[in-house]
């Protein structure tokens, strides 16, 4: 079984462990920050930008990952969607995809991991992936699942380079949000994920 956190924007690497099979999301963990419960990396004209999904109450100990609440005081929708115009829009398929995302970023969802869980769906169905099952219980993974829900570094993630917005100018960076290669890649997003690997 493979074990996943409730991500926001989730990388590459999570959609492959999606493809790796048996797949479900652990909605009974507890909240860690600076994590990709509430964060996402892209890439920007100069360089692997941070989008942080800003949370209430971020430093109350052992929050249970579904009661964490989104805080829109500070117009984080509006960046994050301004960020993702400006990095993708002249790549091959945003004007394909955008329309299935754009609706979320202008409308105050309650909790975070609503929030994720319609991003992950919508992802899904963009890239022909099916969804993976839903636990409302902590998880206790055994010796041979893959547990991606630890905040240190789990097992070694590999993808071949594609063809990145800002390869003219920046280095690949490997293992963004899966909206780089869905954005870059199309319908051909798949075939990348099947050909990643986990060591």
């Amino acid at each position: 079984m493979t074990i996943l956190p409730a991500a926001y924007l989730p990388s590459i690497s999570y959609f492959a462990a999606i493809l790796h099979g048996d797949a479900v999301i652990d909605l009974g963990e507890h909240y860690i920050k600076r994590s990709e419960r509430n964060r996402a990396r892209i890439l920007a004209a100069d360089g692997v930008i941070e989008l942080s999904a800003q949370v209430a109450h971020a430093n109350r100990p052992r929050q249970p990952m579904h009661t964490v609440r989104l805080d829109y005081s500070k117009r984080w929708q509006h960046q994050h969607w301004g960020a993702l115009v400006a990095a993708y829009k002249a790549s091959p398929f945003f004007e394909h995809y955008a329309p299935f995302l754009e609706p979320l970023y202008h409308t105050e969802t309650e909790r975070l991991v609503d929030l994720n869980l319609t991003l992950i769906e919508r992802l899904c169905r963009c890239a022909g992936i099916p969804m993976p099952a839903i636990s409302r219980e902590y998880i206790t993974a055994s010796p041979e699942d893959l547990d991606l829900r630890p905040k240190k570094e789990g097992p070694t993630f590999h993808v071949e380079p594609y063809i990145q917005v800002f390869s003219d100018r920046q280095p690949f960076a490997a293992n963004l949000s899966f909206v780089d290669l869905l954005f870059a890649e199309g319908p051909n997003a798949v075939a990348v994920l099947r050909r990643c690997r986990f060591e």
